[in-house]
């Protein structure tokens, strides 16, 4: 009778220890894909930027399947630079309804959109350490993206260096006249 108490005891025990593994994880995955999302869109909003309010637990990434779908549906118009509608729906939206400084969300994380050109100038050429580059985990995407996107500091200058010649005034206006070509 003793030993069926003991393991009584010992299952209770480890069963209130499953469930408060599983409260505690019920709770980090609510923090993270309701409570965090609306305390950081409650942030933005306070700061005077505009934009789509947080949708749970996708954010936007239902409504840019949507509008992707759509802008591929329709054909596109023969040699345009206006491309932004059918490349970016979902930002050439938000831009067109909410400004040129506004929020998007991917899933739970906040995209701030700048389409300011002074205002992109200034968050490329700021060196206080406050804009990072994104840094890839997945392994795949880090040696596909490894490039001067990536990098930073003197191997950044490396790359920099190397591809400068591409970006020449002389160059880019050859270039676009080869372009032009083909599509005539």
């Amino acid at each position: 009778m003793a030993i069926g108490a003991v393991l009584s005891q010992q299952w209770s025990l480890l069963l209130s220890l499953a469930a408060l593994v599983a409260l505690w994880w019920a709770w980090r995955v609510l923090e993270l894909a309701w409570v965090t999302p609306r305390r950081l869109g409650r942030a933005l909003r306070a700061q005077g930027l505009g934009g789509r309010a947080y949708r749970f637990p996708f954010g936007d990434l239902q409504e840019f399947s949507r509008l992707v779908a759509v802008a591929r549906s329709e054909p596109m118009l023969p040699p345009s630079h206006d491309i932004t509608a059918r490349v970016a729906p979902l930002y050439h939206s938000v831009i067109k309804e909410h400004g040129k400084i506004s929020v998007t969300w991917f899933g739970p994380t906040p995209r701030v959109i700048v389409n300011d050109p002074k205002l992109v100038r200034e968050i490329l050429a700021n060196k206080s350490g406050h804009f990072r580059k994104r840094k890839f985990s997945n392994g795949i995407v880090r040696r596909l993206a490894n490039g001067l996107v990536s990098h930073d500091g003197e191997k950044w200058a490396a790359h920099r260096k190397i591809i400068n010649p591409a970006f020449h005034l002389e160059k880019l206006k050859e270039n676009d006249a080869r372009f032009r070509c083909l599509l005539q």
